[in-house]
């Protein structure tokens, strides 16, 4: 099985992947690791701030690499914001029916009551070097914009919204059947 954990930065995705490979013992591997990778490698032009351009280049690797666990018949948790919206149009049905996705989403409520919790928790798994490009604002609308996807396309989607962050693990679990 192939899980992929998709949403907007600061939503908790990283820490959700921990907490499936803790629990599962499944891989995961991080879209930010390989963006960076790529990056810092010369393999590609684009910077960090190349966000869809990014989702471009990267995407036909992890599609295949998707392709390939499956054929092998491993399992794998892919996390981060470089899952693009239709990735399901771009497998055959004994491909899909051996994926998940789930989508974490801040409310703009939660956004707005929470800043100081999300940045304070930023670098709860990943030490970030510079977090100051993002702004509640940006942060809204990000979100926004991937609710929107996952009512379009049916994703399941864990909204964050209540006084605190949710036990995201055993929401996914729930959203997912593991």
């Amino acid at each position: 099985m192939v899980i992929l954990i998709g949403g907007a930065t600061h939503t908790g995705k990283t820490l959700l992947a921990q907490k499936l490979l803790e629990k599962y013992h499944y891989p995961y591997l991080s879209l930010d690791h390989l963006k960076m990778g790529m990056i810092r490698s010369g393999m590609t032009e684009l910077t960090v701030s190349d966000d869809d351009r990014l989702t471009e280049f990267l995407w036909p690797a992890v599609r295949e690499i998707i392709r390939t666990v499956i054929e092998n018949g491993q399992n794998l948790i892919i996390e981060g914001c470089y899952i693009p919206e239709g990735w399901e149009d771009d497998f055959e049905k004994r491909y899909a029916v051996e994926i998940r996705y789930i989508c974490l989403a801040m409310t703009e409520d939660y956004i707005k009551r929470c800043w100081n919790e999300i940045t304070f928790h930023a670098d709860e798994i990943e030490k970030r070097i510079d977090t100051s490009g993002y702004t509640p604002e940006s942060l809204i609308e990000e979100n926004r914009r991937n609710i929107g996807i996952c009512r379009r396309r049916g994703y399941s989607c864990i909204q964050i919204d209540g006084e605190s962050y949710p036990d995201t693990l055993s929401l996914a679990e729930e959203a997912l059947r593991i």
